[in-house]
């Protein structure tokens, strides 16, 4: 089901992962469980989450770690950060990491599950509120179809990585946006295409939406350094 509630539990505690994923369940929740950071990120990467509720203590990478990568491509996922480290500079550190709450264990269950509620709640009002289409020039774009119309009439459908591509050049709109980022952003941190390869994603850009693609009003090189849509 598209609009069910999926949740990422990371936790390696046998006994509290059972007790979180039957509670969570039992909420209408559905949860895919991860035991240690590289399984996380994994699942996070190849699956589609609303929230992540996330240790810290963890095998091979920990829970800040994770929440620092997940930060690199998704800003608006909500995180619940779990941990046994109760001073306030531990929490100042979880947050910093990017997370949107922290609990200390151990924990009440029916405050965890409050907490999941709010932060569930508050994500799916913000992404209502999202880029979903855009218009720039005689050029158009739905965000949410992966339709486009271009110069010249053309009209069709963008691919997933070029949709996101160009969401995040627009979102980014008259900065200059590194190669690093893209690659975090679109392809992953396990994945490193070369630059021709993003160079080919904005020769297809300036095909569809440019009139004198080797003259660019919209999709910029910036040699050495990144990709620019101006405005």
């Amino acid at each position: 089901m598209e609009n069910e509630i999926r949740i990422l539990l990371v936790e390696d505690e046998e006994h509290l992962v059972e007790l979180i994923q039957l509670n969570l369940e039992l909420e209408g929740y559905k949860v895919k469980v991860a035991n240690d950071g590289k399984q996380a990120l994994k699942l996070y990467k190849e699956q589609r989450f609303n929230l992540v509720i996330l240790d810290i203590m963890l095998p091979y990478i920990d829970g800040i770690q994770v929440c620092e990568t997940i930060r690199l491509t998704d800003s608006q996922i909500p995180i619940l950060m779990l941990s046994a480290k109760h001073t306030g500079q531990d929490r100042i550190t979880g947050l910093k990491a990017g997370a949107d709450d922290y609990l200390v264990k151990p924990f009440n269950l029916e405050e965890l599950l409050l907490r999941v509620q709010i932060l569930v709640k508050r994500s799916s009002t913000s992404n209502a509120i999202g880029l979903t289409e855009y218009t720039f020039g005689e050029n158009w774009v739905n965000f949410e179809t992966f339709e486009f119309k271009g110069i010249n009439g053309q009209q069709g459908l963008l691919s997933n990585r070029e949709l996101k591509l160009l969401k995040l050049l627009i979102e980014k709109k008259n900065e200059v946006v590194s190669r690093d980022l893209i690659l975090e952003m679109i392809w992953g941190v396990d994945v490193y295409p070369s630059t021709r390869t993003i160079d080919n994603y904005l020769l297809n850009f300036r095909k569809y939406f440019e009139q004198n693609p080797k003259s660019p009003r919209y999709f910029h090189s910036v040699r050495g350094v990144g990709y620019k849509f101006a405005e």
